[in-house]
């Protein structure tokens, strides 16, 4: 807006200056008086036409987080000014919480005015947000848009009855970071966690914890890690629109295994996220199984540089098991409000969706991971990281994010999430039967929908 403001006072003064300079010759009173008349319209109809472009040339935009979202923002409108020097961006940031209540307030009044031309949306709300007010949402499974250029899991969060609404952005790959000062007083090395199953991390983190004291993973909210396991095996508690729980072999087994984990010593489960940041940041655990964006806490520990690996993450032992999955992340979508969505869909195209070179920046600036594919084989994320020991880190969970099964939870996730944090609680600290605990979150979930 302050670049628009600046173009109109320039065009404005443009205008006086001429209009002086014509009032002040010495043209006799029966001159013709027309040429002035004409230059006066013309900078006139200039200006119109000059403000008329700009605004045909600027997209608002709605998101969060100044040093993340903000930036890369920024910085994508830096690229795509190259070859559109009129283009601008009039982002303004709001918390997440606020962005979905101005989409919800718009939709109930059937008046969407008041929409951004672009806004950044939380992946978990996808579905909720446009199975409940799809008006508010630009379809863009025909825009043009390569798609098959993000990860498949991250692609999935963002699309509704097989229609994409969201251009993907960070990366929520899940990575297993250990401590390798640690489980090498155990004999072991980090790359012998890697590629194995529950059982065999079990094991292992076993040998850790009579070694050192140290729990081999700390979590924070059980049915976090819960989910992780299950979407790692391609498993949903979502199926074709119906509740998919009690009969979730993925689920049962991933319930099973936190049981054990947290019996056995080798997970330690905290209430206060804060506790969990101080966790790994002070030594008191081996290692953390989380989204990616999880390193920007644990890099806060200057002194740890080099003390850290990242592998995958142990898979289930069930059909269409893998040791990769999802946990986070936001996609951009282009409102209903857009007056120009030719602009939009190829400000995000070129950008987003096309850019390597934004990826590259925004990786060193702003530590965003990106879920779009092509990215990891820049030179950028092929570079070692010291604080990892020199490992090529954001390659490989760039190359993790492109193994991520495709998994959908409808309009339901919050719903899924609360019932399945009171079934861990209860089968851990209670003793409950874990088949009757999944039962009842069945049937809650059920009822909530209905």
């Amino acid at each position: 807006m302050k670049k628009k403001f600046l173009s109109t006072i320039l065009c404005a003064a443009m205008a006086v200056s001429l209009l002086v300079g014509c009032g002040g010759t010495d043209t006799p009173q029966n001159a013709n008086t027309e040429t002035p008349q004409t230059t006066e319209n013309k900078t006139e109809e200039d200006t119109a036409d000059t403000t008329a472009s700009d605004a045909e040339e600027t997209l608002t935009v709605w998101c969060w987080d100044p040093n993340f979202n903000i930036y890369a923002m920024q910085e994508a409108e830096k690229i795509y000014q190259k070859d559109h020097p009129n283009f601008k961006l009039d982002i303004q940031e709001n918390v997440y919480g606020d962005i979905e209540q101005k989409l919800i307030t718009a939709a109930e009044a059937n008046d969407y005015s008041t929409l951004p031309d672009i806004f950044l949306m939380q992946d978990y709300s996808y579905s909720k947000m446009v199975t409940n007010y799809p008006d508010i949402y630009t379809d863009l499974t025909d825009s043009g848009i390569d798609f098959s250029k993000f990860t498949a899991g991250k692609v999935a969060s963002s699309t509704v009855d097989g229609k994409n609404y969201g251009v993907p952005f960070d990366n929520g790959a899940v990575i297993f970071a250990i401590r390798t000062d640690i489980v090498e007083q155990a004999g072991l090395k980090a790359e012998d966690f890697k590629d194995i199953t529950w059982t065999k991390f079990m094991e292992l983190g076993q040998k850790v914890l009579d070694a050192t004291g140290c729990p081999m993973i700390t979590t924070c909210g059980g049915s976090e890690l819960v989910i992780m396991m299950m979407e790692s095996a391609g498993a949903s508690p979502m199926v074709n629109g119906e509740v998919k729980i009690a009969d979730n072999a993925a689920l049962k087994e991933a319930i099973g295994v936190y049981q054990k984990l947290i019996e056995s010593g080798i997970m330690v489960d905290y209430t206060d996220w804060d506790q969990y940041i101080a966790s790994m940041n002070d030594g008191t655990a081996a290692g953390v199984i989380q989204g990616c964006w999880i390193m920007a806490s644990i890099q806060a520990a200057e002194d740890q540089s080099g003390k850290w690996a990242i592998v995958n993450m142990p898979r289930l032992e069930v059909a269409g098991a893998t040791n990769y999955s999802n946990c986070g992340g936001a996609s951009w979508a282009v409102s209903s409000n857009c007056k120009n969505v030719d602009l939009a869909v190829d400000f995000l195209h070129t950008t987003f969706g096309g850019s390597v070179e934004l990826y590259d920046v925004l990786l060193p600036n702003a530590g965003a991971i990106a879920s779009y594919l092509p990215a990891g084989e820049s030179s950028v994320y092929q570079e070692g990281s010291e604080f990892y020991g020199g490992q090529a880190v954001y390659a490989d969970i760039v190359e993790f994010a492109g193994k991520v099964p495709a998994c959908s939870y409808g309009a339901y996730y919050s719903d899924i999430r609360s019932a399945l944090t009171d079934t861990i609680n209860n089968v851990v600290q209670n003793g409950a039967d874990i088949d009757d605990e999944m039962k009842n979150a069945q049937d809650t979930v059920e009822f909530n929908i209905q």
